[in-house]
C-alpha cells in the first residue's frame, strides 16, 4: 500500500510564498506536521510514503520522460487557455462557471470556486490525442477498468469527445518549483506529469528491475473522482507511450459533504480528524467511514449518526458480544476454550452463517465494495449474538447434565469470534489487536498473518487459554453527564 504528496506546481510555490518561506521548506512542513501525523491518528498501514521531491522520484520522472520523448510522443508548441492553480490545470467551458460574491463576473473554477488565469506560454506537448482509440478499446476489453460504473461512463464520455494534446511542461521563466525536463532544463515538468509517476518511481521503476516486477501492474488506485481524468485518462495514456502494462483499477471515490459542499480548507468546512479519534477512537472513524458512507459516492458525516452507530454497532453490537463470551469461557471452563460435542441444527445454522459471510465479505472486499463487506461480516455478528440468547449457556451451566451441550455452545462462540476476528481486522485493527491476543494466546501466529479468504474454513480454534478482555468500545459519556 502506497501513499504519499505531490510537492511540486505553482499553487504550491505561491502557498510558500504567502507563508515567507522557500517551497521546499514549506512542504517539508505540511508532510512532517499534517500528513505523516494523520496517518497514525486513524492506523493507515501503508507500506511505502512518497514524496515527488524526494531523488528517487526526480531521477526516475526523468528517465521516463526521455523515454516517451525519445518514442516521438513529445513535441514542443504553443498554448492558450484557462488554468487553474488550485487544480494545476488547463480548464475548458464546460470546467467553468459563473462567479458568485466577490467573483461575481469572473469565470471560477467549478471545483474551487476561484478565478481561473488565462496563459499562454511555449511549451513541451504530450500526444494524447494519439490515444483517444487505444483507451477506448482498453475500457471495452476491461470493462472493470475504472469504477464505480457512474465514474466509467463518465470517463468513456469525456474520452468519446476526443481529446487534446497535453502541455506537460512550464517555463522557468514563469515559475521553478518542479524536476527539470532532461533535455532543455529551462522547462520544468507538468506538475500532474510529474506527480502521476509516483505509482512507478515508489516501487523501483529505473533503478530496480526485481522490485518493480514484484509490484507492477498496480491492482488498485483509489482516487477522489475530481482527479479521476488524470488517473484514467492521462495516467494510462502516458504508459502506453512507454510501452508499459496499465494498473489493473482506477477507483474514483466520492466526497466527504458539510452543508452539500465538499468538505475543503479554502472553504473552511473541514472537520479534523482528531476531532473525531478524540472522543469515539481511531477504530470508530474507520468504522464509520467504511460503513455509513457508500464508497464510491458522495455522502455526508453526522455527529449523531457516528455516535449511534458507535453504540449500537460497535458497542453493543461487537464489543459485548466479545467480552460476554471471553467472561462464559473464564467462569464455566477456567479460561480454557472447551472442544465441542456433536453439532445441533443451531450449530451448523451458526457454521453457515460465518462461512457465508467470510466468503462474501471477501469477494466485496475485491470489488471494493467496503460497506457491503462490512454489512456482509455484521450478519456473524448478528448470528452470534442471536445464537448466544438462543442457547442460554448461563442455564445450561447450572446442570452438569448440559456440560458437554455448554463446552458446544462455547466453543461455537468463541470460533465465530476467531471468524470475526480476522474479518474486522482490515477495518478495527485496535479492537481486532486486543481481542486477538485474549482469544489466542498466540497459537494461532499474528494476525496479520491470517489469510482472510480461508477465516470462515471452520474449526481453527484450539483449546488456548483466554486472557482478560479490555473493554473495546467504552461508553462515551455525553457533554451533559
Amino acid at each position: 500500500m502506497l501513499t504519499g504528496t505531490d510537492e511540486h506546481g505553482e499553487k504550491i510555490l505561491r502557498s510558500a510564498e504567502e507563508n515567507g518561506v522557500s517551497a521546499k521548506a514549506w512542504v517539508d512542513k505540511l508532510v512532517h506536521d499534517e500528513w505523516l501525523p494523520l496517518l497514525a491518528t486513524i492506523d493507515i498501514d501503508n507500506q511505502d510514503f512518497i514524496r515527488t521531491t524526494e531523488e528517487r522520484h526526480k531521477v526516475n520522472v526523468q528517465k521516463f520522460l526521455q523515454k516517451v520523448y525519445d518514442a516521438g510522443f513529445i513535441y514542443q508548441g504553443s498554448f492558450k487557455g484557462a488554468y487553474c492553480v488550485g487544480c494545476e490545470e488547463y480548464k475548458n467551458k464546460n470546467d467553468l462557471v459563473d462567479g458568485e460574491g466577490e467573483f461575481a463576473g469572473q469565470q471560477v473554477c467549478s471545483t474551487h470556486s476561484k478565478p481561473v488565469e488565462m496563459l499562454e506560454e511555449n511549451n513541451y506537448f504530450f500526444k494524447l490525442s494519439q490515444f483517444q482509440q487505444p483507451l477506448l478499446d482498453h475500457y471495452k476489453e476491461n470493462p472493470n477498468f475504472i469504477q464505480p460504473e457512474s465514474a466509467k461512463n463518465e470517463v468513456v464520455s469525456f474520452v468519446s469527445m476526443g481529446l487534446d494534446d497535453l502541455s506537460i511542461s512550464r517555463s522557468k521563466a514563469k515559475f521553478d518549483w518542479g524536476i527539470d525536463i532532461p533535455w532543455d532544463d529551462s522547462h520544468i515538468t507538468y506538475v500532474w506529469f510529474d506527480a502521476l509517476l509516483n505509482y512507478i518511481t515508489a516501487i523501483g521503476y529505473g533503478q530496480d528491475d526485481a522490485k518493480f516486477e514484484q509490484y507492477w501492474p498496480a491492482d488498485i488506485h483509489i482516487v477522489g473522482k475530481e482527479i479521476l481524468r488524470f488517473h484514467a485518462v492521462i495516467w494510462p495514456a502516458m504508459l502506453m507511450a512507454a510501452g508499459m502494462e496499465l494498473p489493473k483499477q482506477i477507483y474514483g471515490h466520492g466526497w466527504l459533504l458539510v452543508g452539500g459542499e465538499k468538505m475543503s480548507k479554502s472553504k473552511l468546512n473541514g472537520i479534523v480528524p482528531e476531532q473525531i479519534t478524540s472522543v469515539f477512537g481511531s477504530d470508530a472513524f474507520r468504522y464509520y467511514f467504511m460503513k455509513a458512507i457508500n464508497f464510491g459516492q458522495d455522502g455526508s458525516f453526522s455527529w449523531e449518526d457516528l455516535s449511534a452507530r458507535y453504540q449500537a454497532e460497535l458497542a453493543n453490537g461487537f464489543g459485548n458480544l466479545a467480552s460476554r463470551t471471553i467472561a462464559m469461557v473464564k467462569k464455566y471452563f477456567d479460561g480454557v476454550i472447551p472442544q465441542p460435542g456433536e453439532y445441533l441444527e443451531i450449530d451448523k445454522k451458526l457454521i453457515a452463517v460465518a462461512e457465508k459471510a467470510s466468503a462474501d465479505a471477501n469477494r466485496l472486499m475485491d470489488e471494493v465494495a467496503i460497506g457491503d463487506a462490512i454489512t456482509a461480516i455484521w450478519t456473524l455478528v448478528d448470528e452470534l449474538n442471536n445464537y448466544i440468547t438462543v442457547s442460554e449457556p448461563w442455564v445450561l451451566a447450572k446442570d452438569e447434565a448440559n456440560t458437554e451441550r455448554l463446552q458446544t455452545v462455547l466453543y461455537c462462540s468463541s470460533e465465530g469470534l476467531r471468524i470475526l476476528n480476522v474479518l474486522l481486522n482490515p477495518i478495527i485493527p485496535q479492537a481486532a489487536a486486543k481481542l486477538w491476543a485474549a482469544l489466542t494466546e498466540g497459537k494461532l501466529g499474528e494476525l496479520a498473518d491470517q489469510d482472510i479468504s480461508e477465516a470462515g474454513n471452520w474449526g481453527q480454534l484450539g483449546s488456548s487459554r483466554v486472557s482478560d478482555l479490555a473493554v473495546l468500545f467504552p461508553r462515551i459519556e455525553s457533554k451533559d453527564e
